[in-house]
């Protein structure tokens, strides 16, 4: 089965300062990978050059087709949801008109209803929540209307950056599960950066290692996991 996405040879520039080096992965249609590593070791930087939102070299390609000096808004359209560290969501604005401006580029209006009611579905609190000012939602709402929004998008492909992050065990645990449900049930690929490792190979069905923006280690995620001295050396758990 052809990748839905393949990332060949990457680097990345943050000015005159080199953050990937020839970074390299795939993943499947339908698939979960996730990119492991120390802060610093270039898991957020990979996520922003597939959105083109750092200077890039190297080939990414989307479902076959390059997607290389691409705007970020035109690689939106072309499936991908990106859901930043911090979550990104449009504090003043209600739950509501955050999930309308999210779709405010689709054309199809009837699979954009369907899309809301599904984001209803993965999560009624925010259902009972759209009048709500995002600000003043807990957290872990704040994460959960971060991924709706993404949802939005009616994307094939999701770029999760650490969405445990500041969160209670309990919260994570659920929106865990929740991606699982999105995963399985609406066949969005993910790549999720996650910090808590044994989280992410739990969830994920390949891993990738970085360390200082390059590619040290990787396989399925069970053999990640489950591999002593790659946990020990790389992963600190």
């Amino acid at each position: 089965m052809a990748a839905l996405l393949e990332v060949e040879g990457l680097k990345a520039y943050y000015g005159q300062t080199q953050a990937l080096h020839d970074v390299s992965f795939s993943l499947a249609p339908g698939g979960i990978t996730t990119l492991l590593g120390a802060n610093g070791a270039g898991k957020t930087t990979t996520l922003r050059a597939i959105c083109s939102m750092v200077h890039t070299q190297g080939s990414i390609k989307l479902d076959g087709r390059s997607i290389n000096g691409m705007a970020t808004e035109e690689i939106v359209r072309q499936g991908v949801g990106h859901v930043p560290e911090g979550r990104g969501t449009f504090t003043n604005l209600s739950v509501d008109e955050n999930l309308r401006v999210a779709a405010y580029t689709r054309s199809d209006k009837a699979a954009t209803e369907r899309d809301r009611e599904m984001v209803y579905e993965y999560f009624p609190i925010l259902k009972a929540r759209l009048s709500q000012q995002a600000g003043t939602l807990s957290g872990g709402e704040q994460q959960m209307l971060a991924i709706s929004r993404a949802l939005m998008l009616g994307p094939r492909l999701m770029l999760l950056d650490e969405p445990s992050f500041g969160l209670a065990p309990l919260i994570v645990q659920e929106i865990f599960r929740i991606m699982r449900r999105i995963n399985d049930e609406a066949k969005v690929s993910m790549l999720l950066v996650e910090q808590n490792a044994a989280l992410a190979l739990e969830l994920a069905d390949h891993a990738y290692v970085l360390e200082t923006g390059r590619v040290v280690m990787s396989g399925k995620a069970s053999d990640v996991k489950s591999d002593e001295a790659i946990r020990k050396s790389y992963l600190g758990y």
